[in-house]
């Protein structure tokens, strides 16, 4: 377990807190999320026990429950890996992002952007070096094919 207390009975069930009429928010299982994401069980564990994604919900046996504001949340920490970041520093990152009242947050989200766009033009960089090589690489195999 990670530390969390356990859900009321409530909180596990799919729509508990739904509004009277309104359809029930669709609950995703881990493997759902997991199959749909490339990513294995053990990775969504361990976010969980780390606190980076922790599902909304549990069902009545213990199983989690992602909504689809948390497939939200794993998409920043899918759309974060590629630029080279951390566990750690993908957690500082939302901390940021979830404080809405905190003061200092745009500064501080800007300052992560500024980031961002630094990790970004190193990937281009990288991808234009790799662009490169495989031209290079396609002009030796048409030679050696001639």
């Amino acid at each position: 377990m990670s530390g969390l207390a356990e859900p009321d009975a409530a909180a596990g069930v799919p729509g508990a807190h739904a509004e009277p009429g309104s359809p029930a928010p669709r609950a995703y299982r881990i493997g759902e999320v997991a199959e749909a994401n490339g990513l294995s069980l053990r990775s969504l564990r361990h976010w969980d026990e780390i606190g980076l994604l922790v599902p909304s919900g549990r069902t009545v046996g213990g199983f989690r429950e992602y909504t689809d504001a948390d497939l939200e949340r794993l998409l920043l920490i899918r759309r974060m890996k590629p630029l080279g970041y951390s566990l750690e520093q993908m957690g500082e990152l939302l901390d940021v992002v979830d404080e809405v009242d905190a003061p200092g947050r745009p500064a501080a989200l800007a300052a992560w952007l500024d980031d961002a766009r630094e990790r970004q033009a190193e990937l281009r960089r990288k991808a234009g070096m790799a662009d490169e090589f495989v031209e290079r690489l396609a002009h030796v195999v048409a030679d050696a094919s001639a």
